[in-house]
């Protein structure tokens, strides 16, 4: 499953290195897509690419970080 999402850091969690951090726990290929970030905030445009059950893990991970998490596209991108 490859996934697409925007992935939104608040000043608590936007000095954190949670996309390293994501690519370590999980068996996942993650691809920054386009990303802002600033001291107190941060936005990410990201792909996900990994085993269904896998990326579905990871993305409640995210927020259980802190993470807000909205996907890019309600579908899986076939490719």
């Amino acid at each position: 499953m490859r996934f697409r999402v925007y992935l939104t850091f608040d000043k608590n969690s936007v000095r954190e290195p949670i996309i390293w951090k994501l690519a370590r726990e999980f068996d996942v290929v993650t691809n920054i897509r386009t990303a802002e970030v600033k001291d107190n905030m941060g936005l990410v445009g990201l792909e996900i690419d990994g085993e269904d059950n896998v990326v579905e893990a990871a993305l409640k991970w995210l927020s259980e970080q802190g993470v807000h998490v909205e996907p890019i596209e309600q579908n899986v991108i076939e490719g």
